[in-house]
């Protein structure tokens, strides 16, 4: 396309403002169709708000099971978690419903708020729940992805507190006990758009963004560290005692035991620009060592492209667990764009470790080679019990093998 029509950069702003967010979190990344069955009732919550779902045959709140939503931007939509958790490859609502559970869905005013505030939401539920429940049947508590450190904190902050909880079972999916993991490439290019669009990075720079993840950047140019609101998020959850100690534990993890990575390589190229706006972007996958080259930044702006480097970092975009399709996720969003404006790129490869197996099931930090691929047993965790995948799949996918696995696991 010839210089003289090229967009400008206030076409470009308002195209990229008008387009479907660039969002990165689980659950589904389109609008969806269906709607979910109407709640039996819905609580409103200080936070959030909880949608109550009687279990077969059951005339009220009998044997409640707690569900929280996880980590993305804006409101929990109903809709989108009934689709994520009933219609894909295991139906686990009404596997739940047949067994007589009564399921609870928590979801949050703001994914993206800090942990320690949506934590309210989950305790007023709680406390809600017991209130309400006919008969002596204990809860189940838990969530996934945040929603799991969510309830976590919860449920130890209510023991701080000295209040009966009444609950039985902890379970987490997939939740990053131990940090989660986005590149540090996918970070720099959300801050490095900020000024056309800056909902990715308000969503990367978000305090549970900060609180989750593993190693953070607030500006493009930055030196990848363990975020302060990390920091302090991880005291105070050590403050309230770390766990809460009257449940049982049980997790599961989207990824393997035996330490067999993705096949994701390191520092191969995830993510190319093409069209003439972003022409010279590129996002390459995490390497080991000093000065790794992760990113070639150039949207809008002249060449030629910035640089992003990495150092002390291990191979962790190929390491076992669950994935998260961010690169694909970048590249669909600006193909969305109309052609005219120069932004056609390609994902060459979709997607990349987020919760590594070893924080998804509690074992050991993720800040090393060897902590990240060496394969682990139920005696190294922090959980009573867990399950973990057959293969290493993408973040908080809903599979008959582990979703089974929690519904045995559940007390009678």
């Amino acid at each position: 396309m010839p210089e003289e029509n090229a967009p400008s950069e206030q076409q470009i702003q308002e195209a990229l403002r008008s387009a479907p967010p660039i969002i990165l979190g689980s659950g589904p990344t389109e609008p969806v169709v269906t709607a979910a069955p109407a709640p039996d009732e819905t609580w409103e919550l200080q936070n959030g708000t909880a949608w109550v779902y009687y279990g077969e045959r059951n005339p009220s709140l009998t044997r409640p099971v707690i569900l929280a939503d996880g980590f993305n931007a804006g409101p929990s939509n109903l809709d989108a978690s009934w689709d994520h958790l009933d219609r894909g490859q295991f139906p686990l609502l009404t596997a739940l419903r047949q067994r007589g559970r009564d399921v609870i869905l928590l979801g949050f005013n703001e994914r993206s708020a800090s942990i320690l505030e949506n934590a309210k939401a989950a305790e007023e539920t709680i406390l809600r729940a017991n209130a309400q429940k006919e008969g002596n049947a204990r809860l189940t508590v838990g969530g996934f992805s945040m929603g799991g450190i969510i309830t976590r904190y919860a449920l130890a902050h209510l023991e701080r507190r000295r209040v009966d909880h009444e609950t039985d079972t902890y379970l987490s999916y997939d939740t990053p006990h131990n940090g989660a993991w986005i590149p540090i490439g996918v970070q720099a290019i959300a801050h490095y758009i900020r000024k056309l669009n800056s909902t990715f990075s308000d969503q990367m720079n978000s305090l549970a963004s900060q609180q989750l993840l593993w190693q953070h950047i607030s500006e493009w140019q930055d030196q990848p560290s363990t975020s302060k609101e990390r920091t302090e998020f991880l005291a105070e959850l050590e403050r309230v005692g770390n766990w809460p100690q009257r449940p049982r534990l049980i997790g599961v993890a989207n990824g393997v035991a035996d330490g067999t990575g993705n096949g994701v390589d390191p520092n191969k190229l995830a993510f190319e620009g093409k069209g003439l706006s972003v022409l010279g972007s590129k996002l390459f996958t995490q390497e080991a060592g000093e000065r790794q080259l992760v990113g070639n930044l150039r949207v809008v702006t002249p060449p030629p492209p910035k640089e992003v480097r990495t150092s002390g970092l291990p191979v962790i975009d190929g390491a076992p667990g669950g994935t998260l399709n961010s690169f694909e996720i970048l590249a669909n969003r600006f193909n969305a764009l109309l052609p005219i404006l120069g932004f056609r790129s390609e994902a060459h490869i979709p997607a990349h470790c987020f919760v590594p197996a070893v924080s998804a099931v509690a074992i050991r930090n993720i800040d090393t080679h060897d902590n990240l691929y060496t394969g682990f047993s139920l005696e190294d965790s922090e959980l009573h019990d867990f399950r973990v995948a057959s293969q290493n799949e993408p973040h908080t996918s809903i599979t008959e093998e582990l979703c089974t696995w929690i519904i045995d696991q559940l007390p009678g």
